[in-house]
């Protein structure tokens, strides 16, 4: 009687093993699915910034551009208008 209740035991144990090991292996690939979950997720947003700043480059490049010109512009008229000045000068000299 007693070997039918040590098999019994062993059987119960190596079970109890199995169990353990098959839930351990569960376990560790759901862990896997949600870091590669997670990771997916992480590098879409990186890749969004990552765009998000290349948008805001080009438009830095295109608002500094806008204000070179502006700046030519304005020396431009700065140059013009103390030209007209030397001839309002100039005709006023004449009277």
């Amino acid at each position: 009687m007693e070997i039918i209740y040590s098999l019994i035991g062993a059987i119960g144990t190596v079970i109890g093993i199995v169990i353990t090991y098959l839930t351990f292996v569960r376990s560790r690939d759901k862990t896997i699915r949600k870091e590669a979950e997670q990771h997916g997720v992480i590098s879409t947003q990186l890749n969004s910034i990552s765009k998000g700043i290349d948008d805001i480059r080009v438009d830095m490049k295109v608002h500094e551009k806008q204000m070179n010109r502006m700046n030519e512009q304005l020396i431009r008229v700065d140059e013009g208008m103390k030209s007209a000045h030397k001839r309002i000068d100039k005709l006023e000299g004449k009277k």
